[in-house]
Order: C-alpha cells, then structure tokens, then sequence
C-alpha cells in the first residue's frame, strides 16, 4: 500500500485552512471536568509555573465560539503528561495529561471537531522530554546500569539533573529539558510510534516543535512516510525560524510557520514595538535593522511570495512564542487592524493565536499566555478587530481567490495595494499606511468586502482609503 500514498504531496484541504491555535491552560475551563489538585484563579497574572486548569471540555464549549470566528481548524499546543503549563515538558508521550482530562475527552474533541466538519493538529515536542521522562529517570536512579543510558547524550555519572551545570545535552542549555539521542534506533522507533498513535486516533497532523534541532534529515522523512501511511491527508508543519528550503523539499514536511512574513510586516508596521523589551520572546529576536521604506517592504514582501516552496505554509503573526499584536502596536492600536487585514489576505494556511481576535495584549513569555477573559464576552466580540476577521474570514470561505489566487502587492499613492487573482476574480486590498491609497470609481461588479475611513476625492468618481484605512473588494475583470 505504501507506493499509493502521495508522499509528495501537500493535503488539499490546507490551502483554505484557519487555525485557531490554543494554549489548553489558558483557553478554556470546563465545570464539566474536575481534576484534583489546587490551581490559580482564571485571569491571574501569567507565570511561568503554575495552572489555571484549562481543560479539553472547555475547548469543545467554545468551538461554536470558534467557529462564529471563522476558524475551520485547531492547533492545540502540548496536551500530553507535563509537570508544566505549557507542556514542552513532556513526561508521557502517550497519555493525557489529566489536569487537561481523559483519553476519552480527547476522543470526545477530535469527533465533535470532525463532526464540525473541522480539522485538528498537535504540537509534538520530539527534540526533547522532561526529566520526569521514565527512561530519564531510570538513567538518573540506575546511572550506567539503566537500559535508557544511550537514550540520551550523557556524558558523565551520576546524572546532574538537579544541581549544578547539567552533565547531559538539553535544550538550550535547560536542565529540565534533555534531548534524545535520536540516533538510537530504540529512540527513533519510540518517537515514531508516538506519532503514529495519536495520528490513529484520529488527529489530523502535526505541529513540529524545533524540527531543527533533530539534525537528521533521515529522521523526519521516516516521520512522513509513517504518519502518512497512517492519514494520507495529515498535514506535518515545522517551527522553523530560518530559511525552510531545507524542509520543503517534498519528503519531509507540508508546510512551515511562515516567521520570515511575520518578521518583515510587523517590523514594518510595528518598527517600536518589533525593537521593543516586549518583542524579546522565546524563537524571536528584537531586529537592528533600520526602518524600511514603503517600496522596499513591497518588494521584499513580494519576494518572499515567490519563493518556490513545496506545500502550503501557515501564516502567522501571533503564537505563543511571541508578543500579541495588539501590544506591539503600541500607542497606534488601529495599527493593528492593517496587520490583520494584510494576514487574512494571505496565500497559504492562516494561524490566529487564541485571543489575538479580540485584542488580548500580552508581552514576552509568559506574559503572552494569558487567560481568555470570557468574562468579558460577547462585549469584546463587539470590537473592530473581531468583527473585521470575521467579515474577512467570512468572504475567504466563499472566495477561491483568499486562498488560491495569485499574490502581488506594490506601493499605491502612499500606502499599499495587495491583489489576490484567480481566473475573473480580483481582489484588492488598499491599506492606507503610511499615508492614503487612491481607489477609482467603483462599478456595480465591485462588492465592497470591507472598508473603514474614506475620503473623497474632490471632482472625481472615487475617493482615498484614508491613513490607517482599509478597504477590500472583489471585482470580476476580463483581461
């Protein structure tokens, strides 16, 4: 059977995908599911250690949520056994973490996702474990006696997990976190069986954390070849912050987080807020560069559209990696709204961090994690920002071009044009930064998607998109 799976080839469904990505901890917390233990009253400060007990019934409370947004997709971050809220900490591959639930709430999510007509992807942290890892343990109580002893990369006993500089490989440096020897046949078997299992039970692919830092390439195309047997249809995507060609070369992942697009709009939009304490979050970087001016962010935008890149990317300008939006923006909030507009118009997969829709602030790690404030809804479902990802979100469903259609953006008047074609339908996105974009008379074939702040233009059948302004249409042309 094996021959028959389109290993090179990227899912169909990705293309028109929105993901809703979701920090359990912090999302959503169901009375319908008690989990022993004590936990942090919803809507305390972030912190680094400690729950809010945000569970698996709570996310399937909220899909009509999610859904009324326009997402068609999760990705949930960590959900397995972890001694951390954030659950990059895995101690079991294979179980739930019960602060979160059951393996039977997590089949209870995937079948109420589906029957949604939805998808679901997870976070799979296989670069490293926690030191509550059982084959961790066994090497830190048996030493070179343990069965797990080349598991890892140890390079002395005992084992200084807890005091001291760490006599093994981890992550960055990070005593909690060692990193398997994935060179060990017995490890790599245990890894891809993981994968295998949850993909079995339903789940739709994969979020790689720090693909990377696995430096074998041998490694992930076994991974595509064995969870793709399992679903052909699973989507595998990389956190890669680099250059991707790498990894996109058809054996090895659908698609990357697209952190080189981040980079470049929001420093363009945000350039105090992107060199700022609160961009310096894990995987992102405050930038030297100097400011760029409208013609060379068109330009290089452009170019990074062109690239010929295997799959679909998943464009992001939110995740819990980073700072939200809403704080970058600093004292310009509506600056915001242009950041958005510019996302959801966006060839490839889109990615909307939880509560970025309703302009959650939040600085650097864990700042950036913090608890959605249900308490405050539906008032914030009354804001500009959701009500224009919605509307836009709305119009992408039903228009190919959103999601399909050739991308071209270029400086118009003082701001910028982005055009989405696909065969007779053009889109058009004017967006009024820095200064006002001319839009001609509108015809009776133009639909006006989405517009705010217009000017008229004195003596002519048209007006501006005034500074900071958005205005989306579709029209149906012949040439």
């Amino acid at each position: 059977m094996a021959e028959h799976i389109p290993l090179n080839e990227c899912p169909e469904w990705v293309k028109s995908a929105v993901f809703y990505q979701i920090f359990p901890d912090r999302f959503a917390r169901s009375a319908h599911y008690e989990c022993l233990g004590s936990f942090q009253n919803w809507g305390s400060e972030p912190a680094t250690n400690g729950f809010c007990g945000g569970n698996l019934r709570g996310i399937i409370e909220k899909l009509d949520y999610i859904q009324k947004l326009g997402a068609n997709a999760l990705y949930l971050c960590p959900i397995f056994k972890s001694a951390a809220n954030h659950r990059y900490h895995t101690v079991d591959y294979l179980e739930i973490d019960p602060v979160l639930g059951t393996l039977k709430d997590f089949d209870a999510l995937v079948s109420e996702v589906h029957g949604r007509g939805m998808r679901i992807i997870l976070d799979g942290v296989f670069n490293h474990c926690s030191r509550g890892f059982f084959p961790f343990l066994s090497v830190m109580e048996e030493g070179e006696a343990s069965p797990y002893r080349n598991w890892f990369h140890i390079h002395s006993f005992p084992v200084k997990a807890y005091a001291g500089k760490p006599n093994y490989e981890c992550w960055w440096g990070m005593a909690p976190l060692p990193k398997f020897n994935t060179d060990n046949p017995e490890v790599r078997e245990y890894l891809l069986h993981v994968a295998e299992y949850w993909t079995k039970r339903g789940i739709d692919g994969w979020r790689l954390d720090v693909p990377n830092e696995i430096r074998d390439d041998s490694f992930w195309q076994e991974f595509r070849r064995r969870v793709k047997k399992v679903n052909p249809e699973a989507y595998i995507v990389g956190e890669i912050w680099e250059d991707p060609t790498r990894w996109l070369q058809g054996d090895q992942f659908d698609g990357v987080m697209n952190y080189p697009v981040r980079k470049l709009a929001l420093e363009f939009l945000f350039p105090e807020g992107m060199r700022s304490k609160d961009a310096v979050s894990t995987g992102d970087t405050t930038s030297a560069e100097t400011e760029k001016d409208l013609f060379a962010f068109c330009r290089g935008f452009q170019a990074l559209f062109d690239r010929k890149l295997f799959g679909v990317q998943m464009n992001l300008f939110g995740s819990h990696d980073t700072a939200r939006m809403r704080t970058l923006s600093g004292k310009n909030p509506e600056v915001s709204l242009l950041a958005w507009a510019l996302l959801l118009c966006l060839p490839g997969a889109l990615s909307i961090y939880y509560g970025d829709e309703i302009g959650m602030e939040g600085g650097k790690d864990p700042d950036n994690r913090r608890c959605f404030p249900w308490q405050d809804m539906p008032d914030a479902e009354d804001s500009e920002t959701f009500r224009m990802v919605k509307t836009i979100l709305a119009f992408r469903k039903r228009e190919p071009a959103m999601y399909d259609g050739k991308l071209t953006i270029r400086p118009e008047g003082q701001g910028i044009l982005l055009c989405r074609r696909k065969g007779n339908a053009l889109v058009e996105l004017r967006l009024g930064y820095p200064g006002p974009v001319p839009l001609p008379g509108i015809s009776a074939r133009t639909e006006i998607v989405y517009e705010r702040r217009r000017t008229p233009i004195e003596g002519v059948a048209g007006y501006f998109v005034a500074k900071d302004g958005i205005v989306l249409t579709k029209s149906t042309v012949t040439y």
